[in-house]
This record gives C-alpha cells, sequence and structure tokens, in this order.
C-alpha cells in the first residue's frame, strides 16, 4: 500500500474489472491501470462518474449511419485505461464532482483520444488495437479516417454545451496533439533526439492528460489556482506514464505490459531507453554490440532482436530510463503542492508512485 490509497493490483485479492467491490479498506480496482483508491467515498465518486462517463460514451457515438455506428463504437467498446477520464473524475474532486458538465468534460477528453487512435492506426498501419483487428484493417484506410474525424467533431459538438472555453482548450489541445504527430512523423531534423522524444510525448500525450486534469477542476468548480496545479499535474504525470509504458515492453513480461516484449524494438520505434542507448558513449562490448545492433533500425531477425532485448534489459541506458521516469514522477508530485491535502491528492500522488515502481 502506498500512503494507505493506492495498491498496486496483484497486491489485493477480488480486484474485479474496473471497479471491484470494495474490501476491508473500501478499495476497488481501477481495471488496466492496476490501482485502487481506498478512500471509500471518493471511490465511489470516481467509479459512479466513469459509470456514466462509458454509458454516454457510447451514445456520443451513434450515428444515423450503421457503418459509422458500428465503426465509431469499436473501440469505445474494446475497452482502455480510460486513463484521461480518470483525470477529469480525480480532478473534479477538488470542487464539485457531481457537477453537471463533469461528466461530458470526461466524453470530450476520451472521444479526443479515441479519435487520435483511429488516425495512429492508419499512420502506423497497424493491424490491431487493444487485442482486437484496428479500424483500417478491418474497414479500410479512408473509412478509418473519416471516423476518426467524426469522433473530433462530436467531441467538439459536447465541447460547445460546454462554453467557449472549452471549445477554445479542446482546440488548443488537439493543435498541440497535430503539432507532436507531425514533429514524430519527419523526426528530429538535427536536433537532439532525447529532446525531440521527450518534446514529442509532452504534446501528443501530455497535452490531452493535463488538458483532462484541468477540465476536472474547471468543471468541478475549483479555484484558479487549484486548476492550474491539476493542469501542470496532468500534463507530467501524461509524459511520465508514457515513458513508463516504453520502459514496460522491454522489461516487463508479455502479462505486465500487454503486448510481446521488444514490439518496439522489432518496429524500428525509438523509445527512450534506445535513444539513451544510442546516444551512449560507453565503450565496454555490450554497449558497443548494442549501438550496433540498433543503428541497424527494426529488428524483423528474430536472433538480433532477442540479443538487443537481453543486452538492454542488462544496460546502462535502461537504468538510465528508468531514473529519467522517476524524475518525472517526482516532478509531477511536486505539482501538487498548491492543492489541499485530502483523499484526492493522496491518490494522485500515488499515481506518482504507481508509474515510478511499475518499471523499477
Amino acid at each position: 500500500m502506498v500512503d494507505g490509497v493506492v495498491i498496486p493490483a496483484g497486491e489485493r485479492s477480488g480486484a474485479t474489472g474496473s471497479g471491484g467491490g470494495p474490501g476491508p479498506e473500501g478499495t476497488g480496482q481501477f481495471g488496466a491501470l492496476g490501482l485502487y483508491l481506498a478512500d471509500p467515498r471518493v471511490e465511489a465518486s470516481v467509479l459512479g462518474l466513469l459509470e456514466r462517463v462509458e454509458t454516454d460514451l457510447r451514445a456520443s457515438v451513434a450515428s444515423a449511419d450503421p457503418l459509422v455506428s458500428e465503426a465509431a463504437r469499436h473501440l469505445v467498446e474494446a475497452g482502455g485505461k480510460r486513463f484521461r477520464p480518470l483525470l477529469v473524475a480525480l480532478g473534479a474532486q477538488f470542487g464539485d464532482p457531481d457537477a453537471a458538465e463533469v461528466v461530458p468534460a470526461a466524453v470530450v477528453m476520451e472521444l479526443t483520444h479515441l479519435a487520435t487512435l483511429y488516425h495512429d492506426d492508419v499512420m502506423d498501419e497497424a493491424v490491431v488495437r487493444r487485442g482486437a483487428p484496428s479500424a483500417n484493417s478491418r474497414w479500410t484506410n479512408s473509412v478509418a479516417i473519416l471516423v476518426g474525424d467524426y469522433l473530433f467533431a462530436r467531441a467538439a459538438d459536447i465541447s460547445a454545451e460546454l462554453g467557449p472555453e472549452a471549445v477554445r482548450l479542446q482546440a488548443r489541445t488537439f493543435a498541440r496533439l497535430v503539432h507532436g504527430q507531425i514533429a514524430e512523423t519527419v523526426g528530429p531534423r538535427g536536433s537532439d533526439p532525447v529532446a525531440h522524444y521527450l518534446h514529442v510525448i509532452a504534446e501528443k500525450t501530455g497535452s490531452l492528460i493535463a488538458t483532462s486534469a484541468r477540465f476536472g477542476g474547471m468543471f468541478g468548480g475549483a479555484s484558479a489556482e487549484h486548476i492550474e496545479a491539476l493542469a501542470g499535474y496532468g500534463e507530467v504525470i501524461g509524459v511520465a506514464f508514457q515513458l513508463s509504458d516504453d520502459l514496460l515492453d522491454i522489461a516487463s513480461e508479455s502479462v505486465q505490459s500487454g503486448k510481446t516484449p521488444g514490439t518496439d524494438l522489432r518496429e524500428g520505434v525509438p523509445t527512450l531507453p534506445v535513444l539513451y542507448a544510442l546516444a551512449s558513449d560507453d565503450s565496454d562490448a555490450a554497449s558497443v554490440r548494442l549501438r550496433e545492433i540498433l543503428a541497424t533500425g527494426p529488428l524483423v531477425d528474430d536472433a538480433l532482436h532477442a540479443e538487443a532485448l537481453g543486452l538492454l534489459r542488462e544496460s546502462p541506458a535502461l537504468k538510465r530510463a528508468r531514473e529519467t521516469v522517476r524524475s518525472y514522477a517526482e516532478d509531477a508530485r511536486a505539482r501538487l503542492a498548491p492543492l489541499p491535502e485530502g483523499p484526492a491528492r493522496r491518490a494522485l500522488e500515488s499515481l506518482c508512485d504507481y508509474i515510478a515502481d511499475r518499471t523499477s
């Protein structure tokens, strides 16, 4: 247990689904995040909000066209962490979590996220998403792109009901997402690859999670100071979460990461540990050999892939990447200083512990 608030999955019995029945300490599991909230009142509030978000998500993707409805429901029904709605729900705890605008605000954030996934799968030529055939492989690239556009439109429509500030924030967040995708597509262009990579993650991942936390505080009626603290926290914890996923792809077994270890290596995706390894000037034989293998690009050869994965797992680059994740998690914790003490803040702090510890 971390501060009596959040417990990693697997350390308690009886965890189920996204909410799990409350145990002796009033805990419940947050699905793929593998977290437990120990305060029963906050847990009930957050789980109730997330349940309403699920209902509204399904209603919001409905269309008069059966094909659009089916394709738009595809990723909604495939599930996912719902990390962005969770941040909205936790942010709202610093005001009135029952305010009418909180659930639609969470739906806007998840719809925006889902829309990007449809587009990402087209760009990546993905065939699987969340354990199911990707939309582009099932319906063609054109349909997947247009359904992603439809979800963006639905998010904008709901934002309009929340007021001009919500529209402005959602549009600016969308702009950052696009800038991040462009930066990733064109590459570093002479800049430091590690700095470029961290910038891409901040734009593509941190921006939407920052707006999620901001929306929670904003539509829950929190003070301006608390809203800004939540947004700053969201930006940094979002980067930390993505970086920890990078590490899990290398360091974990598939049961923990949810995908075959070394998938990014096989596809030639230059994640943080790989970038650190390539930038290293270590002269030991293992480091030199690792750089030689990684410099060849996507590791489709099974023997080279296995060798690189083994070398990375024992490399100083992986240790340095773990330290980077932990530094982001501690930065996120520091951003919470203006928020009042209580179960909601402790839950956000414990997310920092969870992200740092899942890759240690």
